[in-house]
Protein backbone atom coordinates (compact mmCIF):
# COMPACT_ATOMS: atom_id res chain seq x y z
CA UNK A 1 0.00 0.00 0.00
CA UNK A 2 1.28 3.67 -0.53
CA UNK A 3 0.31 6.76 0.36
CA UNK A 4 -0.20 9.67 -2.49
CA UNK A 5 -0.59 13.36 -1.40
CA UNK A 6 -3.71 14.64 -1.47
CA UNK A 7 -3.98 18.61 -1.88
CA UNK A 8 -4.71 20.34 1.31
CA UNK A 9 -7.08 23.42 1.22
CA UNK A 10 -5.45 27.12 2.22
CA UNK A 11 -4.87 27.67 5.77
CA UNK A 12 -7.45 30.16 6.98
CA UNK A 13 -5.56 33.70 7.05
CA UNK A 14 -2.00 32.27 7.42
CA UNK A 15 -1.06 35.66 8.45
CA UNK A 16 -1.98 35.31 11.50
CA UNK A 17 -0.25 31.97 11.89
CA UNK A 18 3.37 33.83 11.50
CA UNK A 19 3.04 36.23 14.56
CA UNK A 20 2.05 33.45 17.27
CA UNK A 21 1.17 34.13 21.28
CA UNK A 22 -2.04 34.02 23.37
CA UNK A 23 -3.60 36.24 21.37
CA UNK A 24 -2.97 35.62 17.54
CA UNK A 25 -5.68 34.17 16.88
CA UNK A 26 -7.51 37.09 17.05
CA UNK A 27 -5.99 38.55 14.15
CA UNK A 28 -8.12 36.36 12.31
CA UNK A 29 -11.34 38.45 11.29
CA UNK A 30 -13.75 35.79 11.97
CA UNK A 31 -12.32 34.14 14.67
CA UNK A 32 -12.44 37.38 16.14
CA UNK A 33 -16.31 38.25 15.55
CA UNK A 34 -17.36 34.69 16.76
CA UNK A 35 -14.96 35.23 19.87
CA UNK A 36 -15.98 38.21 20.83
CA UNK A 37 -19.85 37.06 20.30
CA UNK A 38 -19.37 34.13 22.05
CA UNK A 39 -18.00 35.99 24.79
CA UNK A 40 -21.47 38.04 25.32
CA UNK A 41 -23.39 35.02 25.25
CA UNK A 42 -20.76 33.26 28.19
CA UNK A 43 -21.66 36.08 29.91
CA UNK A 44 -25.59 36.01 29.86
CA UNK A 45 -25.16 32.47 30.36
CA UNK A 46 -23.51 32.83 33.59
CA UNK A 47 -25.78 35.33 34.62
CA UNK A 48 -28.87 33.09 33.66
CA UNK A 49 -27.17 30.11 35.97
CA UNK A 50 -25.98 32.80 38.89
CA UNK A 51 -29.68 34.02 38.59
CA UNK A 52 -31.16 30.73 38.66
CA UNK A 53 -28.87 29.57 41.40
CA UNK A 54 -29.19 32.53 43.71
CA UNK A 55 -33.25 32.57 43.24
CA UNK A 56 -33.20 29.02 43.88
CA UNK A 57 -31.31 29.95 47.62
CA UNK A 58 -32.96 33.02 48.29
CA UNK A 59 -36.35 30.91 48.22
CA UNK A 60 -35.04 28.41 50.56
CA UNK A 61 -34.43 25.58 48.32
CA UNK A 62 -32.34 22.41 49.50
CA UNK A 63 -28.74 22.10 48.68
CA UNK A 64 -29.70 19.31 46.32
CA UNK A 65 -31.93 21.83 44.46
CA UNK A 66 -29.46 24.31 43.88
CA UNK A 67 -26.54 22.31 42.75
CA UNK A 68 -29.90 20.66 40.30
CA UNK A 69 -28.89 24.31 37.88
CA UNK A 70 -25.87 23.07 36.83
CA UNK A 71 -26.82 19.51 36.35
CA UNK A 72 -30.00 20.75 34.66
CA UNK A 73 -27.60 22.69 31.91
CA UNK A 74 -25.15 20.01 31.53
CA UNK A 75 -27.29 16.71 31.68
CA UNK A 76 -28.73 17.17 27.94
CA UNK A 77 -25.26 16.70 26.92
CA UNK A 78 -25.45 13.42 28.50
CA UNK A 79 -27.94 12.33 25.45
CA UNK A 80 -27.21 15.05 22.82
CA UNK A 81 -23.23 14.80 22.40
CA UNK A 82 -22.69 12.44 19.97
CA UNK A 83 -25.86 12.67 17.62
CA UNK A 84 -24.60 16.10 17.48
CA UNK A 85 -21.21 15.72 16.63
CA UNK A 86 -22.20 14.17 13.46
CA UNK A 87 -24.55 16.61 12.89
CA UNK A 88 -21.59 19.35 12.83
CA UNK A 89 -19.80 16.78 11.35
CA UNK A 90 -21.80 16.98 7.79
CA UNK A 91 -23.83 19.41 8.06
CA UNK A 92 -23.26 23.49 7.75
CA UNK A 93 -21.75 24.41 11.08
CA UNK A 94 -22.77 28.21 10.93
CA UNK A 95 -26.19 27.00 9.89
CA UNK A 96 -26.24 25.14 13.38
CA UNK A 97 -24.96 27.73 15.43
CA UNK A 98 -27.88 30.18 13.80
CA UNK A 99 -30.81 27.73 14.34
CA UNK A 100 -29.55 27.03 17.98
CA UNK A 101 -29.07 30.64 18.80
CA UNK A 102 -32.72 30.99 17.82
CA UNK A 103 -33.91 28.07 20.06
CA UNK A 104 -32.22 29.34 23.42
CA UNK A 105 -33.45 32.82 22.59
CA UNK A 106 -36.82 31.64 22.37
CA UNK A 107 -36.30 29.69 25.56
CA UNK A 108 -35.31 32.57 27.43
CA UNK A 109 -37.77 34.61 26.19
CA UNK A 110 -40.01 32.21 27.96
CA UNK A 111 -37.78 32.01 31.19
CA UNK A 112 -38.36 36.02 31.38
CA UNK A 113 -42.25 36.40 30.70
CA UNK A 114 -42.81 33.97 33.37
CA UNK A 115 -40.38 35.40 36.17
CA UNK A 116 -41.82 38.55 35.34
CA UNK A 117 -45.65 37.46 35.72
CA UNK A 118 -44.54 35.84 39.17
CA UNK A 119 -45.23 32.03 37.87
CA UNK A 120 -41.62 31.09 37.82
CA UNK A 121 -41.53 27.87 40.19
CA UNK A 122 -38.18 25.59 40.73
CA UNK A 123 -39.44 22.79 38.47
CA UNK A 124 -40.40 25.19 35.56
CA UNK A 125 -36.84 27.15 36.18
CA UNK A 126 -34.91 23.91 36.16
CA UNK A 127 -37.19 22.65 33.00
CA UNK A 128 -36.48 25.64 31.18
CA UNK A 129 -32.80 25.38 32.32
CA UNK A 130 -32.52 22.01 31.12
CA UNK A 131 -34.18 23.32 27.26
CA UNK A 132 -31.29 26.15 27.23
CA UNK A 133 -28.50 23.28 28.31
CA UNK A 134 -30.24 20.48 25.12
CA UNK A 135 -29.67 23.92 22.57
CA UNK A 136 -26.40 24.30 23.73
CA UNK A 137 -25.14 20.23 23.89
CA UNK A 138 -26.10 20.55 20.30
CA UNK A 139 -24.04 23.97 19.49
CA UNK A 140 -21.06 23.18 21.27
CA UNK A 141 -19.05 20.83 18.81
CA UNK A 142 -20.07 22.68 15.71
CA UNK A 143 -19.00 26.08 17.50
CA UNK A 144 -15.72 23.99 18.93
CA UNK A 145 -15.16 22.65 15.23
CA UNK A 146 -15.50 25.82 13.53
CA UNK A 147 -12.61 27.46 15.06
CA UNK A 148 -10.67 24.55 13.05
CA UNK A 149 -12.16 25.87 9.83
CA UNK A 150 -11.18 29.68 10.22
CA UNK A 151 -7.68 29.82 11.63
CA UNK A 152 -4.54 28.27 10.52
CA UNK A 153 -3.69 24.54 12.45
CA UNK A 154 -0.46 26.38 14.13
CA UNK A 155 -2.73 28.11 16.08
CA UNK A 156 -5.75 25.71 16.84
CA UNK A 157 -3.91 25.51 20.44
CA UNK A 158 -4.21 29.19 21.10
CA UNK A 159 -7.93 29.38 19.91
CA UNK A 160 -8.86 26.68 22.16
CA UNK A 161 -7.23 28.44 24.94
CA UNK A 162 -8.93 31.63 24.37
CA UNK A 163 -12.29 29.88 24.33
CA UNK A 164 -11.75 29.00 27.28
CA UNK A 165 -10.73 32.33 28.17
CA UNK A 166 -14.02 33.49 26.83
CA UNK A 167 -15.70 31.00 29.26
CA UNK A 168 -13.97 32.10 32.48
CA UNK A 169 -13.69 35.57 31.25
CA UNK A 170 -17.65 35.27 31.24
CA UNK A 171 -16.83 34.06 34.95
CA UNK A 172 -15.36 37.39 36.02
CA UNK A 173 -18.07 39.23 34.40
CA UNK A 174 -21.20 37.56 34.47
CA UNK A 175 -21.57 36.64 38.23
CA UNK A 176 -20.67 40.21 39.35
CA UNK A 177 -23.15 41.92 36.63
CA UNK A 178 -25.96 39.44 37.89
CA UNK A 179 -25.03 40.10 41.51
CA UNK A 180 -25.58 44.06 41.25
CA UNK A 181 -28.46 43.40 38.60
CA UNK A 182 -29.97 41.24 41.28
CA UNK A 183 -29.54 43.88 44.06
CA UNK A 184 -31.27 46.61 41.62
CA UNK A 185 -33.13 45.23 39.88
CA UNK A 186 -33.94 41.78 40.84
CA UNK A 187 -33.67 38.32 38.87
CA UNK A 188 -35.82 39.22 35.76
CA UNK A 189 -33.60 41.78 34.78
CA UNK A 190 -30.89 38.77 35.00
CA UNK A 191 -32.93 36.61 32.28
CA UNK A 192 -33.72 39.42 30.05
CA UNK A 193 -29.74 40.08 30.06
CA UNK A 194 -29.15 36.75 29.29
CA UNK A 195 -31.80 36.80 26.02
CA UNK A 196 -30.33 39.67 25.06
CA UNK A 197 -26.99 37.72 25.05
CA UNK A 198 -28.15 35.58 22.43
CA UNK A 199 -29.49 38.09 20.26
CA UNK A 200 -25.74 39.53 19.89
CA UNK A 201 -24.61 36.40 18.68
CA UNK A 202 -27.00 35.67 16.59
CA UNK A 203 -26.95 39.18 14.97
CA UNK A 204 -23.38 38.28 14.64
CA UNK A 205 -23.76 35.31 12.33
CA UNK A 206 -25.79 36.54 10.39
CA UNK A 207 -23.39 38.87 9.44
CA UNK A 208 -20.80 36.39 9.30
CA UNK A 209 -21.04 36.19 5.35
CA UNK A 210 -17.83 34.93 4.28
CA UNK A 211 -17.93 31.73 5.71
CA UNK A 212 -17.30 28.64 3.59
CA UNK A 213 -17.80 24.82 4.97
CA UNK A 214 -15.09 23.00 4.01
CA UNK A 215 -16.27 19.60 2.60
CA UNK A 216 -17.62 16.33 3.65
CA UNK A 217 -18.41 13.03 3.25
CA UNK A 218 -21.77 12.53 4.40
CA UNK A 219 -22.22 8.79 6.04
CA UNK A 220 -25.51 7.34 7.50
CA UNK A 221 -26.11 8.36 11.07
CA UNK A 222 -25.50 5.02 12.73
CA UNK A 223 -22.30 4.46 11.08
CA UNK A 224 -20.58 7.85 11.70
CA UNK A 225 -21.15 7.78 15.25
CA UNK A 226 -19.89 4.34 15.89
CA UNK A 227 -17.09 5.61 13.70
CA UNK A 228 -16.19 8.59 15.82
CA UNK A 229 -17.10 6.61 19.03
CA UNK A 230 -14.03 4.00 18.00
CA UNK A 231 -11.74 6.23 16.54
CA UNK A 232 -11.45 7.87 20.13
CA UNK A 233 -11.59 4.29 21.36
CA UNK A 234 -8.05 3.22 19.88
CA UNK A 235 -6.75 6.94 19.79
CA UNK A 236 -4.87 6.50 22.70
CA UNK A 237 -3.70 9.96 23.39
CA UNK A 238 -7.21 10.77 23.18
CA UNK A 239 -8.40 8.28 25.29
CA UNK A 240 -5.84 9.08 27.61
CA UNK A 241 -6.86 12.86 27.98
CA UNK A 242 -10.75 11.97 28.31
CA UNK A 243 -10.27 9.72 31.05
CA UNK A 244 -7.94 12.25 33.07
CA UNK A 245 -10.43 15.41 32.26
CA UNK A 246 -13.42 13.26 33.34
CA UNK A 247 -11.61 11.93 36.81
CA UNK A 248 -10.58 15.42 37.61
CA UNK A 249 -14.24 17.44 36.83
CA UNK A 250 -16.34 15.25 39.33
CA UNK A 251 -14.36 16.20 42.45
CA UNK A 252 -13.70 19.32 40.98
CA UNK A 253 -17.34 20.33 40.28
CA UNK A 254 -18.20 20.66 43.73
CA UNK A 255 -16.68 24.12 43.79
CA UNK A 256 -18.56 25.10 40.97
CA UNK A 257 -22.50 23.49 42.29
CA UNK A 258 -21.64 24.35 46.38
CA UNK A 259 -19.83 28.02 45.87
CA UNK A 260 -23.02 29.85 46.06
CA UNK A 261 -23.49 27.65 49.85
CA UNK A 262 -20.01 28.42 50.65
CA UNK A 263 -20.74 32.23 50.07
CA UNK A 264 -23.83 32.57 52.05
CA UNK A 265 -23.16 29.92 55.25
CA UNK A 266 -19.44 29.89 55.26
CA UNK A 267 -19.06 33.59 54.36
CA UNK A 268 -21.26 35.13 55.14
CA UNK A 269 -22.01 37.21 51.74
CA UNK A 270 -24.80 38.10 49.65
CA UNK A 271 -25.40 38.02 45.52
CA UNK A 272 -22.83 40.91 45.06
CA UNK A 273 -20.18 39.09 47.24
CA UNK A 274 -21.15 35.67 45.68
CA UNK A 275 -20.21 37.18 42.25
CA UNK A 276 -17.20 38.39 43.60
CA UNK A 277 -15.77 35.43 44.33
CA UNK A 278 -17.01 33.72 41.05
CA UNK A 279 -14.76 37.08 39.72
CA UNK A 280 -11.80 35.94 41.52
CA UNK A 281 -12.21 32.51 39.48
CA UNK A 282 -12.45 33.78 36.31
CA UNK A 283 -9.58 36.79 37.20
CA UNK A 284 -7.57 33.16 38.00
CA UNK A 285 -8.65 31.46 34.66
CA UNK A 286 -7.45 34.61 32.76
CA UNK A 287 -3.73 34.81 34.36
CA UNK A 288 -3.74 31.23 33.50
CA UNK A 289 -4.86 31.37 30.25
CA UNK A 290 -2.23 34.25 29.14
CA UNK A 291 0.95 31.83 30.78
CA UNK A 292 -0.60 29.07 29.22
CA UNK A 293 1.32 29.45 25.72
CA UNK A 294 4.74 29.86 27.35
CA UNK A 295 4.08 26.94 29.48
CA UNK A 296 2.78 24.91 26.95
CA UNK A 297 6.11 25.84 24.80
CA UNK A 298 9.06 24.66 27.13
CA UNK A 299 6.51 21.88 29.22
CA UNK A 300 5.76 18.84 28.83
CA UNK A 301 1.78 18.28 28.67
CA UNK A 302 1.56 15.73 31.80
CA UNK A 303 3.78 18.66 33.88
CA UNK A 304 1.07 21.45 32.90
CA UNK A 305 -1.99 18.61 33.63
CA UNK A 306 -0.09 18.37 37.10
CA UNK A 307 0.84 21.80 38.33
CA UNK A 308 -2.84 22.77 37.33
CA UNK A 309 -4.56 19.90 39.14
CA UNK A 310 -1.91 20.84 42.26
CA UNK A 311 -3.52 24.89 41.73
CA UNK A 312 -6.62 23.95 41.81
CA UNK A 313 -6.75 20.93 44.55
CA UNK A 314 -4.83 22.94 46.96
CA UNK A 315 -6.89 26.00 46.31
CA UNK A 316 -9.88 24.04 47.55
CA UNK A 317 -8.04 22.75 50.66
CA UNK A 318 -7.52 26.14 51.87
CA UNK A 319 -10.27 28.07 50.66
CA UNK A 320 -11.66 27.68 54.29
CA UNK A 321 -9.14 27.79 56.20
CA UNK A 322 -9.69 30.67 58.92
CA UNK A 323 -8.31 33.71 57.34
CA UNK A 324 -8.93 37.54 55.88
CA UNK A 325 -10.69 37.91 52.77
CA UNK A 326 -7.94 38.48 50.64
CA UNK A 327 -6.65 35.07 51.38
CA UNK A 328 -10.07 33.67 49.88
CA UNK A 329 -9.90 35.21 47.30
CA UNK A 330 -6.60 34.23 46.70
CA UNK A 331 -7.55 31.02 46.67
CA UNK A 332 -9.85 31.70 44.33
CA UNK A 333 -7.68 33.34 42.00
CA UNK A 334 -5.54 29.88 42.28
CA UNK A 335 -8.15 28.23 41.59
CA UNK A 336 -9.22 29.82 38.65
CA UNK A 337 -5.55 29.65 37.34
CA UNK A 338 -5.31 25.21 38.00
CA UNK A 339 -8.90 25.06 36.55
CA UNK A 340 -8.05 26.83 32.89
CA UNK A 341 -4.64 24.71 32.96
CA UNK A 342 -6.25 21.58 33.23
CA UNK A 343 -9.40 22.88 30.70
CA UNK A 344 -7.70 24.45 28.15
CA UNK A 345 -4.77 22.36 27.78
CA UNK A 346 -6.93 18.71 26.81
CA UNK A 347 -9.08 21.30 25.05
CA UNK A 348 -6.12 22.28 23.07
CA UNK A 349 -4.27 19.53 22.48
CA UNK A 350 -7.22 17.42 21.06
CA UNK A 351 -8.47 19.49 18.75
CA UNK A 352 -4.73 19.58 17.27
CA UNK A 353 -5.03 15.86 17.48
CA UNK A 354 -7.76 14.64 15.80
CA UNK A 355 -8.03 14.34 12.03
CA UNK A 356 -10.12 16.37 10.28
CA UNK A 357 -12.55 13.91 9.29
CA UNK A 358 -13.79 13.41 12.57
CA UNK A 359 -12.75 16.15 14.65
CA UNK A 360 -16.31 17.17 15.32
CA UNK A 361 -17.28 14.15 16.43
CA UNK A 362 -13.91 13.41 18.74
CA UNK A 363 -15.01 16.81 19.98
CA UNK A 364 -18.37 15.56 21.04
CA UNK A 365 -16.80 13.31 23.14
CA UNK A 366 -14.73 16.03 24.72
CA UNK A 367 -18.17 17.54 25.50
CA UNK A 368 -19.80 14.77 26.78
CA UNK A 369 -16.80 13.95 29.21
CA UNK A 370 -17.27 18.00 30.37
CA UNK A 371 -20.68 18.53 30.50
CA UNK A 372 -21.55 14.90 31.97
CA UNK A 373 -18.53 15.68 34.22
CA UNK A 374 -20.44 18.44 35.23
CA UNK A 375 -23.49 16.95 35.55
CA UNK A 376 -22.36 14.04 37.94
CA UNK A 377 -20.14 16.07 40.38
CA UNK A 378 -22.56 18.76 40.91
CA UNK A 379 -25.22 16.36 41.34
CA UNK A 380 -22.54 14.12 43.79
CA UNK A 381 -21.68 17.14 45.58
CA UNK A 382 -25.16 18.27 46.48
CA UNK A 383 -26.45 15.33 47.82
CA UNK A 384 -23.20 14.55 49.83
CA UNK A 385 -23.69 18.00 50.53
CA UNK A 386 -26.52 17.02 52.46
CA UNK A 387 -25.24 14.30 54.61
CA UNK A 388 -22.08 15.91 55.53
CA UNK A 389 -21.76 19.61 54.43
CA UNK A 390 -20.81 21.49 52.01
CA UNK A 391 -17.42 22.77 53.18
CA UNK A 392 -16.36 19.29 54.32
CA UNK A 393 -17.06 18.02 50.47
CA UNK A 394 -15.02 21.09 48.81
CA UNK A 395 -11.83 20.18 51.23
CA UNK A 396 -12.49 16.29 50.15
CA UNK A 397 -13.03 17.20 46.89
CA UNK A 398 -9.59 19.07 46.94
CA UNK A 399 -7.60 15.77 48.37
CA UNK A 400 -8.86 13.83 45.49
CA UNK A 401 -7.38 16.48 43.12
CA UNK A 402 -4.30 16.15 44.50
CA UNK A 403 -4.27 12.55 45.13
CA UNK A 404 -4.55 12.69 40.91
CA UNK A 405 -2.20 15.07 40.20
CA UNK A 406 0.30 12.77 42.12
CA UNK A 407 -1.22 9.42 40.12
CA UNK A 408 0.24 11.36 37.22
CA UNK A 409 3.50 11.61 38.34
CA UNK A 410 3.24 7.10 38.07
CA UNK A 411 0.87 6.94 35.01
CA UNK A 412 1.77 9.96 33.02
CA UNK A 413 0.15 11.69 29.97
CA UNK A 414 2.59 10.96 26.69
CA UNK A 415 1.81 13.24 23.49
CA UNK A 416 4.03 12.39 21.01
CA UNK A 417 5.21 15.06 18.70
CA UNK A 418 5.97 15.84 15.36
CA UNK A 419 3.45 13.08 13.94
CA UNK A 420 1.49 13.81 10.74
CA UNK A 421 -2.46 14.73 10.51
CA UNK A 422 -2.61 15.91 7.39
CA UNK A 423 -5.16 13.75 5.92
CA UNK A 424 -3.39 11.19 2.49
CA UNK A 425 -5.31 9.23 -0.11
CA UNK A 426 -3.93 5.37 0.35
CA UNK A 427 -3.91 3.17 -2.55
CA UNK A 428 -4.27 -0.39 -1.75
CA UNK A 429 -3.20 -1.78 -5.53
CA UNK A 430 -7.58 -2.09 -5.87
CA UNK A 431 -7.93 -1.00 -9.50
CA UNK A 432 -10.37 1.25 -9.69
CA UNK A 433 -13.52 1.31 -11.90
CA UNK A 434 -15.19 4.67 -13.54
CA UNK A 435 -16.20 5.83 -10.60
CA UNK A 436 -13.12 5.32 -8.87
CA UNK A 437 -14.10 2.37 -6.84
CA UNK A 438 -13.23 -0.88 -7.33
CA UNK A 439 -15.22 -3.03 -9.11
CA UNK A 440 -17.77 0.26 -9.16
CA UNK A 441 -19.31 -0.80 -6.13
CA UNK A 442 -19.21 3.04 -5.05
CA UNK A 443 -22.30 2.37 -2.84
CA UNK A 444 -22.29 -1.17 -1.48
CA UNK A 445 -23.44 -1.53 2.27
CA UNK A 446 -22.75 -5.26 2.14
CA UNK A 447 -20.05 -5.47 4.67
CA UNK A 448 -15.96 -5.95 3.47
CA UNK A 449 -13.13 -8.21 4.22
CA UNK A 450 -9.52 -6.83 3.12
CA UNK A 451 -6.52 -9.83 3.39
CA UNK A 452 -3.05 -8.17 3.27
CA UNK A 453 -0.30 -10.91 2.72
CA UNK A 454 3.15 -9.94 3.94
CA UNK A 455 6.35 -12.33 3.33
CA UNK A 456 8.86 -11.11 6.38
CA UNK A 457 12.38 -12.66 6.77
CA UNK A 458 12.66 -14.32 10.58
CA UNK A 459 15.44 -12.00 12.00
CA UNK A 460 12.64 -8.94 10.58
CA UNK A 461 9.72 -10.65 12.50
CA UNK A 462 9.76 -8.43 15.88
CA UNK A 463 9.88 -5.35 14.43
CA UNK A 464 7.58 -6.38 12.01
CA UNK A 465 5.31 -7.19 14.70
CA UNK A 466 5.85 -4.57 16.40
CA UNK A 467 5.09 -2.00 13.61
CA UNK A 468 1.67 -4.18 12.67
CA UNK A 469 0.84 -3.80 16.92
CA UNK A 470 0.54 0.45 15.90
CA UNK A 471 -1.47 -0.75 12.66
CA UNK A 472 -3.84 -2.71 14.29
CA UNK A 473 -5.16 0.48 16.70
CA UNK A 474 -4.79 2.14 13.16
CA UNK A 475 -6.73 -0.01 11.07
CA UNK A 476 -9.24 0.02 14.12
CA UNK A 477 -9.33 4.33 14.07
CA UNK A 478 -9.79 4.79 10.60
CA UNK A 479 -12.61 1.85 10.28
CA UNK A 480 -11.83 -1.56 11.11
CA UNK A 481 -14.57 -3.39 13.28
CA UNK A 482 -12.59 -6.65 13.76
CA UNK A 483 -8.71 -7.41 12.94
CA UNK A 484 -6.52 -10.32 13.23
CA UNK A 485 -2.88 -11.44 12.38
CA UNK A 486 -1.99 -15.23 11.18
CA UNK A 487 1.22 -16.60 9.74
CA UNK A 488 0.34 -19.87 7.66
CA UNK A 489 0.84 -23.45 8.47
CA UNK A 490 2.54 -24.13 5.11
CA UNK A 491 5.09 -20.88 4.96
CA UNK A 492 6.11 -19.98 8.26
CA UNK A 493 7.53 -16.72 6.77
CA UNK A 494 3.62 -15.65 5.24
CA UNK A 495 1.96 -13.64 7.72
CA UNK A 496 -1.62 -12.64 6.60
CA UNK A 497 -3.89 -9.40 8.41
CA UNK A 498 -7.36 -9.59 7.80
CA UNK A 499 -10.11 -7.13 9.17
CA UNK A 500 -13.35 -6.50 8.25
CA UNK A 501 -14.86 -2.72 7.53
CA UNK A 502 -18.63 -2.60 8.03
CA UNK A 503 -19.52 -1.76 4.21
CA UNK A 504 -17.70 -1.93 1.27
CA UNK A 505 -18.57 2.21 0.89
CA UNK A 506 -17.02 2.82 4.32
CA UNK A 507 -13.64 0.53 3.23
CA UNK A 508 -13.86 3.25 0.18
CA UNK A 509 -14.63 6.06 2.07
CA UNK A 510 -11.54 4.96 4.48
CA UNK A 511 -9.11 4.38 1.78
CA UNK A 512 -9.79 8.06 0.65
CA UNK A 513 -10.35 10.16 3.52
CA UNK A 514 -9.23 9.38 6.61
CA UNK A 515 -5.34 8.06 6.65
CA UNK A 516 -3.28 10.52 8.15
CA UNK A 517 -0.03 10.47 7.66
CA UNK A 518 1.25 8.94 10.39
CA UNK A 519 -1.20 6.26 9.50
CA UNK A 520 0.39 6.43 6.09
CA UNK A 521 3.62 5.72 7.52
CA UNK A 522 3.03 2.98 9.59
CA UNK A 523 1.52 1.42 6.16
CA UNK A 524 5.33 2.07 4.55
CA UNK A 525 6.76 0.55 7.65
CA UNK A 526 5.10 -2.69 7.35
CA UNK A 527 5.36 -3.05 3.47
CA UNK A 528 9.58 -2.25 4.06
CA UNK A 529 9.59 -5.07 6.24
CA UNK A 530 7.98 -7.42 3.86
CA UNK A 531 10.75 -9.17 1.61
CA UNK A 532 7.40 -8.50 -1.26
CA UNK A 533 4.86 -6.02 -2.14
CA UNK A 534 2.35 -6.77 -0.01
CA UNK A 535 -0.55 -8.59 -1.89
CA UNK A 536 -3.90 -7.17 -1.04
CA UNK A 537 -7.19 -8.76 -1.52
CA UNK A 538 -11.01 -7.57 -1.33
CA UNK A 539 -13.91 -9.87 -0.86
CA UNK A 540 -17.80 -8.78 0.22
CA UNK A 541 -20.04 -10.20 2.28
CA UNK A 542 -22.19 -12.91 0.00
CA UNK A 543 -25.60 -13.24 1.24
CA UNK A 544 -26.22 -17.50 1.25
CA UNK A 545 -29.95 -19.09 0.31
CA UNK A 546 -31.48 -19.19 3.82
CA UNK A 547 -31.13 -23.20 3.97
CA UNK A 548 -27.62 -22.93 3.26
CA UNK A 549 -27.00 -20.27 5.53
CA UNK A 550 -27.55 -22.58 9.23
CA UNK A 551 -25.62 -25.76 9.07
CA UNK A 552 -24.86 -25.53 12.09
CA UNK A 553 -28.05 -27.37 13.18
CA UNK A 554 -26.96 -30.41 11.20
CA UNK A 555 -23.27 -30.21 12.06
CA UNK A 556 -24.21 -30.19 15.85
CA UNK A 557 -26.58 -33.44 15.49
CA UNK A 558 -29.69 -31.20 16.36
CA UNK A 559 -32.88 -30.84 14.22
CA UNK A 560 -34.20 -33.12 11.49
CA UNK A 561 -33.87 -32.38 8.66
CA UNK A 562 -37.38 -32.68 6.48
CA UNK A 563 -38.49 -32.22 2.68
CA UNK A 564 -40.76 -29.29 1.24
CA UNK A 565 -41.06 -27.42 -2.38
CA UNK A 566 -39.36 -25.31 -1.03
CA UNK A 567 -36.10 -27.68 -0.37
CA UNK A 568 -34.54 -29.32 2.97
CA UNK A 569 -35.62 -27.73 5.68
CA UNK A 570 -34.28 -27.76 9.22
CA UNK A 571 -36.54 -28.01 12.14
CA UNK A 572 -34.89 -27.24 15.83
CA UNK A 573 -32.35 -24.91 14.53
Amino acid sequence: MTAASLPQPAAPDDRAAARGGTFAALAVPAFRLLWIAGLISNVGSWMQSVGAQWQLVDGGSSAVVVALVQTASAAPVLLLALPAGVLGEFLNRRTILVVTQVLQLAASGVLVVLSATGDLGSATLLTLTFVLGAAAAVQLPAAQAITSDVVPPRLIPDAASLTSVSVNVARAVGPAAAGLLIAQLGVTAVFAANALSFLVYLAALLLWRGYVAPPSHPEPFIDATRAGVRYVRHARVVRSLFSRLLLFLVPANALWALLPILAQASFGLGAAGYGLLLAALGIGSIIGAVILPFARARLDVNVVLIVSMAAFGGALCLILLPGSPWAVGAAMVAAGMGWIGVIATVNGVVQGFLPVWVRTRGLSIYQLALFGGTAVGSAAAGAAATLVGAETVVVAAGCLILALAAVQLVLPVRVPRGIGRRIVPVDDGTAPADDGTPSGRATDERRALVIVRYVVRPQDRAAFLDVMGMLAQSRYRTGARTWHLYETAEAAAEIVEMYTVGSWREHIEQLRHRHTEWDAELLQRAAALSTQEPAVEHCVDLALPRTAARPHALDSGRGSVRQSSQGPQVEGA
